[in-house]
């Protein structure tokens, strides 16, 4: 499969404006995500798509390539829609790879990228959940899957809810996955699922994906033993460097 590898960067964030460009150990954070999945074996190509030149300079100043995007993306999904229109050649797939995520190993990549076989529409990548604080936490999307590892539903509750079970002892009478926000996207279907509108699933969880399965796409699953940590917010660089 001929896969392009985008990494989405805007430049304004209500939480941390500009964080692409924070330094982390004297290399900012998209150089960092740019060279991580540059080592994917799966990749053809890694393009950075901005909506500002101080980002697009940055990255062309360390050799990598980077295609300029509108500013009024409402999704990272949309970005990379537009990043492979410019791309000036024929992809099979698309995998966004998040640009807040400085630390995300080239084999998370390549497994993902190791379903895509032509059929699968879409997928990402979904971690066990071990630790009680991450199961209950409302930043941590969780995901329900079918028996054939597809997403049945993704929600910021936890999912399933176990009755007759006290909390506490819920992590030892079922499997809980966390969402890990890495995709890929048919080319089709990454076209058509930017011309759907928010859905009211979306709306109430905050979660893109849920607009795609309220729509019948299917979202494909793979567990993965690598976990990941995004940068939100100043304070998630600082606890870095503790």
């Amino acid at each position: 499969m001929n896969i392009l590898g985008i990494i989405p960067a805007r430049y304004a964030s209500s939480r941390f404006p500009a964080k692409a460009l924070a330094e982390i150990d004297g290399k900012t954070m998209i150089q960092r995500v740019m060279e991580q999945s540059q080592k994917a074996k799966s990749l053809r190509r890694v393009v950075v798509a901005t909506d500002h030149e101080a980002i697009a300079d940055h990255v062309r100043s360390f050799g990598g390539e980077v295609v300029m995007t509108s500013e009024n993306h409402q999704s990272g999904t949309d970005r990379c829609f537009e990043a492979l229109q410019m791309a000036h050649d024929s992809f099979d797939y698309v995998i966004n790879i998040q640009g807040d995520e400085p630390f995300i190993k080239p084999e998370q990549i390549d497994l993902l990228a190791s379903v895509l076989d032509g059929n699968t529409e879409l997928a990402t990548l979904v971690k066990k959940i071990g630790d009680p604080a991450v199961l209950f936490s409302t930043s941590t999307p969780k995901v329900v899957l079918n028996s054939r590892g597809e997403a049945l539903y993704f929600s910021r509750q936890t999912l399933p809810f176990l009755r007759e079970r006290q909390p506490e002892d819920w992590l030892n009478q079922h499997i809980f996955y966390k969402h890990i926000g890495i995709y890929a996207y048919r080319s089709d279907i990454l076209a058509q699922i930017t011309q759907l509108p928010p859905s009211l699933l979306e709306k109430a969880e905050a979660l893109e994906q849920l607009r795609w399965l309220e729509n019948g796409y299917r979202i494909r699953c793979v567990v993965t033993e690598l976990d990941s940590f995004g940068i939100d917010t100043p304070e998630d660089l600082e606890r870095l460097s503790k």
